[in-house]
C-alpha cells in the first residue's frame, strides 16, 4: 500500500532556496508540504558546511537582499547565533554573514512550522508522475515505504533540477561544449586557531594575501575571512588544483572553516562520481589540515573539529527556462520588469579544470535583477524552481548559486505559487505586478 498525501504546493530540497519558499508558500495560506532527504534542514549551508553567507549587499555596502533571509538573519542574532553582516576582510564583496548551522537547523523548522508546513525528512523523490505537461504527484522513498504526494504547485529546490530533470523539464548542466562544471569542495572547521597570530600575520606581510583585502581597515575590524598565504601554498606543492588557501572565521573565537580542498572533472549527477568525489574530498581535507597545521602562523594547535556531511557542490544540472539569465545581464546590472530577486554578488566562477577563479563585478548601481521568468521551466506548467537550478548560463550561475539568492528566489517561488494556488491558476499566469507587490509587502527589496 502506498501512502498519500495532498498538498497545495509541494517544496523538494530543504535548502535555504526551499526553506523560504516553504515558509513563503505556507504563510500564505496554501497548505505546503516540504520534502528533504536529509534528517535535517539547510542543505549546502549545513550537510556541506557551506559558511558564511554571502552577500545581502553591492560592493558599496548597499543591501539589496532582505525580506526572509534578513528575518532569519534578525532571529538568528536574537539567539546570539550569528553576528549579523560583517565588512569582509578578503575583500572579495563588503559584507559576508556568518550563523551557527547547528541553531539555524533548529530555527528553520521552528519557522517552517509556524508557517503550517508539513516536514518529510528521510524522504528522497524518485519518480514523478506527469500528465499532460503537468505534475500530478511525486513518489518517495522512505524508511516507511513509498510515499506518493499530490500537489497543485511544485517548487524545484534541489539544486541539481532533480524534479524539474525527473518530471521532463529541459535542462542544461555545465558550461557550452563540454558541459562541465564548476569543482566540488569539501569543506571542513578547525578549531584551537589564534585568530590574533593570523590577524598580526596579514598585516604583517599584506604581499602574501589577496589584493582586495582592506588592509588599511584591517587593525580595527573583526577578522572575518582570510585569502592567501600565496607563499606558503606554492612551496607546499599540494596535489591540489587551486593557488591560494580560504578560509573564514567562526562560529566561536578559535574556529574557522576552510574552503580550500577542490575535486575537478566528476559530475554531482552521477553516483559513481559523487562517491569518488567523497573518497577524495575527504583525503584532501586531511592533506589541508595537516599543511595548515605545520605551515601557517596562528595554526599550531589547530586540529579539524568538522567535516562536512556530504561534498559541497557549486554546479550541476539546471533547467533551460523561459529566460536564461546571461553574465551581460549581471555585468551590466541590467533591470528586468518582471524582477523578483536582487543580487550584488560579481560573478565568481571557479576554473572547472584550471587553479584559478574568473571574476567579473556588477556595473551601474552594483545589482542586477532576477526576472520571474528564470524560475519558470518550459513544458512543465505548474513547475517553478528556485535557488541554485533556475535558468542562466554556466557563466551566470557563478552569482545565482549563492546563499542568499537562493533565499531570495525561494521566497518568489513560494510567494508566486501561493497567488497560483489562490487564483486557480498556473505559475506561468500570475500577475507579476501582484507577485512583486506581495515580495516587498513581505521585505524583498526589488528596486
Amino acid at each position: 500500500m502506498i501512502k498519500q498525501i495532498e498538498a497545495d504546493v509541494v517544496v523538494v530540497g530543504g535548502g535555504p532556496a526551499g526553506v523560504n519558499a516553504a515558509i513563503a508558500a505556507g504563510r500564505s495560506g496554501a497548505s505546503t508540504v516540504l520534502i528533504e532527504k536529509y534528517g535535517f534542514i539547510g542543505g549546502m549551508s549545513t550537510a556541506a558546511l557551506v559558511y558564511p553567507w554571502m552577500t545581502f549587499h553591492t560592493t558599496d555596502g548597499k543591501q539589496v537582499i532582505a525580506g526572509l533571509a534578513q528575518e532569519i538573519i534578525d532571529r538568528l542574532m536574537a539567539m546570539n547565533a550569528s553576528p549579523g553582516h560583517l565588512r569582509d576582510t578578503v575583500g572579495f564583496v563588503n559584507t559576508i554573514t556568518p550563523y551557527h548551522p547547528e541553531i539555524y537547523k533548529v530555527l528553520a523548522v521552528d519557522m517552517l512550522k509556524e508557517a503550517g508546513v508539513k516536514l518529510l525528512f528521510h524522504s528522497f523523490v524518485d519518480h514523478v508522475e506527469t500528465v499532460d505537461n503537468r505534475i500530478q504527484s511525486v513518489q518517495l522513498t522512505s524508511k516507511s515505504g513509498r510515499i506518493d504526494v499530490r500537489g497543485k504547485v511544485f517548487i524545484d529546490t534541489t539544486g541539481d533540477a532533480d524534479l524539474a530533470y525527473l518530471s521532463g523539464a529541459p535542462c542544461l548542466q555545465g558550461r557550452d561544449g563540454d558541459n562541465a562544471t564548476q569543482p566540488m569542495t569539501m569543506k571542513f572547521r578547525m578549531r584551537g586557531v589564534n585568530l590574533p597570530a593570523v590577524k598580526q600575520y596579514m598585516i604583517d606581510h599584506p604581499d602574501e594575501f589577496y589584493k582586495k583585502t582592506p588592509f588599511s581597515e584591517l587593525a580595527d575590524l573583526p577578522l572575518s575571512g582570510v585569502l592567501g598565504y600565496f607563499k606558503h601554498w606554492k612551496e607546499a606543492n599540494l596535489p591540489i588544483n587551486r593557488d591560494q588557501v580560504l578560509f573564514f572565521t567562526g562560529p566561536e573565537d578559535d574556529e574557522v572553516l576552510v574552503n580550500t580542498t577542490r575535486v575537478q572533472g566528476l559530475d554531482g549527477t552521477n553516483v559513481e562520481d559523487l562517491t569518488e568525489a567523497e573518497e577524495l574530498g575527504r583525503k584532501q581535507v586531511l592533506m589541508v589540515a595537516e599543511f595548515m597545521r605545520n605551515n601557517l602562523p596562528g595554526f599550531e594547535k589547530a586540529s579539524i573539529s568538522n567535516v562536512g556531511a556530504q561534498i559541497g557542490i557549486r554546479e550541476t544540472r539546471r533547467i533551460d527556462g523561459q529566460y536564461a539569465l546571461q553574465v551581460e545581464d549581471v555585468v551590466q546590472g541590467r533591470h528586468f520588469d518582471d524582477v523578483i530577486a536582487r543580487s550584488g554578488y560579481p560573478i565568481d566562477i571557479h576554473d572547472p579544470s584550471g587553479k584559478g577563479v574568473t571574476a567579473a563585478w556588477v556595473k551601474g548601481d552594483g545589482a542586477y535583477d532576477i526576472p520571474y521568468r528564470c524560475l519558470l521551466p518550459q513544458t512543465i506548467e505548474n513547475l517553478l524552481t528556485a535557488g541554485r537550478c533556475i535558468s542562466t548560463t554556466h557563466e551566470a550561475l557563478a552569482t545565482t548559486r549563492l546563499t542568499p539568492s537562493c533565499m531570495a528566489t525561494g521566497q518568489a517561488a513560494g510567494s508566486a505559487a501561493g497567488l497560483a494556488v489562490k487564483h486557480g491558476v498556473q505559475p506561468a499566469e500570475i500577475n507579476v505586478a501582484e507577485l512583486q507587490a506581495v515580495l516587498e509587502r513581505d521585505g524583498a527589496l526589488l528596486k
